[in-house]
């Protein structure tokens, strides 16, 4: 699922298998984080490294462990950018080169409603103006969810590139659907707080992609490197 929103430069992996069979091997310091956890706990902490582990075997690298550090992000290795996450039946990594790519950002949810008075306190007026608008063109999607799901996918692309924190009210987003594609789309989150600078350029907005699958919502934001990014403005204005 995760890996229909990424570019090419960007692996991924993913499992859908709850219960016993998520346990998966862990390194010793791994096993120190997760050594109080209950069961559940330990079964994703486990199953998604083990995602991020086939990610990093589909770059050609090695299998490493991967630690939380501030806030819980992950500690990728030298030169990797990633980013992890799970819900009840999937769990899923997204690596790639720090060469090509800055930041990214990956999130799954049930598709489900949001909880009640949830959605208040994670959007804006205008956020939620456009989810009814959208609602009453395509109903079967949960556009709350969806909504709540490219926020997590935001602050997981902006947190490594700032090490700050991102409020739900800090990024307007704007959610579009692909016209006869189904339920998938885009995203635009307009950062409303001074956004990262890269190469003397201060961020200002991220792009975004979702899709709905079999009962789950996934999103993802790649932030592509500078240089990366200076080389497609230049292909594009010499076309």
């Amino acid at each position: 699922m995760i890996d229909e929103l990424l570019p090419d430069s960007v692996v991924a992996a993913e499992t859908c298998h709850d219960g016993a069979a998520d346990e998966a091997f862990l390194y010793p310091e791994e096993e120190a984080v997760v050594a109080r956890a209950v069961a559940k706990r330990r079964r994703e902490f486990a199953a998604v490294r083990a995602c991020a582990r086939l990610a990093m075997e589909k770059l050609g690298l090695p299998p490493q462990p991967v630690l939380p550090g501030v806030r819980g992000a992950p500690r990728w290795p030298e030169g990797l950018v990633g980013s992890m996450t799970h819900c009840d039946g999937y769990r899923g990594a997204a690596l790639a080169r720090a060469a090509d790519v800055a930041s990214l950002g990956i999130d799954a949810e049930p598709h489900a409603p949001l909880p009640g008075g949830v959605l208040e306190s994670v959007s804006l007026p205008g956020e939620r103006g456009r989810l009814t608008r959208m609602a009453a063109r395509q109903p079967a999607t949960h556009w709350d969810r969806l909504l709540f799901s490219a926020k997590e996918s935001v602050y997981k692309a902006w947190f490594p590139l700032t090490g700050s924190s991102l409020g739900f009210e800090d990024a307007d987003i704007d959610i579009t659907a692909d016209p006869g594609q189904g339920q998938q789309g885009g995203f635009r989150a307009v950062l409303l707080v001074p956004g990262p600078l890269m190469e003397g350029r201060r961020l200002g907005h991220f792009q975004g992609r979702w899709i709905v699958r079999q009962g789950l919502i996934g999103t993802a934001v790649v932030v592509p490197a500078p240089d990366l990014t200076e080389r497609t403005i230049a292909s594009d204005a010499a076309r």
